[in-house]
């Protein structure tokens, strides 16, 4: 293996929305915020609200503490809580992209598979519409070279595709819809 140098995807450095889209969520935010305490009333107002600010800051403390880290051991994760796992090359079967919704709205991460068919997703190794990463595909491409100088060609192998890997969110929720409606349909009828 030709010497490289580690690689290190921390998400405080990767997850930070861009301005125009913090503004947009604070804007949502606050509109939801607003119509709750019309409908909640001021203690019901102040339970959403502190509920709300709890959950948000182990966002943030969560997004900023994970990572990958690749190197000549493996891929070592670690979302933020803990020490993390490294999964050592001789493990990892398999580098790909996965993409989730469509045109801007398109979230993409790196996942490994592993030898025993698990799928793992790397932290800090994401780009979407509200945590826009320039340089997504060469961070990708890094760690594939990483993993391809790392193994021989006989230790890698494409996974088989799974049933949510051929569905698409789209077309699990077109199912799903048609499979409400039979149900609301069954309902109706059987109580008339």
């Amino acid at each position: 293996m030709r010497a490289m140098n580690e690689l290190i995807f921390r998400g405080k450095d990767r997850y930070r929305p861009s301005g125009g889209r913090l503004v947009v969520i604070l804007l949502i935010f606050t509109g939801e915020l607003a119509a709750l305490e019309r409908q909640a009333g001021a203690v019901g107002f102040r339970w959403a609200l502190a509920g709300t600010a709890v959950l948000i800051v182990f966002a943030v403390l969560y997004a900023r503490r994970c990572r990958t880290v690749v190197g000549s051991a493996g891929i070592t994760t670690s979302s933020g809580l803990g020490r993390g796992r490294t999964y050592p090359w001789h493990e990892i079967r398999w580098i790909d992209v996965r993409e989730i919704g469509v045109g801007a709205e398109k979230t993409r991460a790196v996942r490994v598979t592993l030898a025993d068919g698990r799928r793992r997703t790397l932290h800090g190794l994401h780009h979407s519409y509200f945590y826009p990463a320039p340089d997504f595909d060469v961070a990708y491409r890094q760690v594939v070279n990483w993993w391809e100088s790392a193994t021989g060609p006989a230790d890698r192998g494409r996974p088989p595709l799974r049933w949510r890997d051929r569905v698409t969110p789209r077309v699990f929720g077109m199912i799903l819809g048609a499979v409400l409606v039979v149900v609301g349909l069954v309902v109706v009828l059987l109580g008339s």
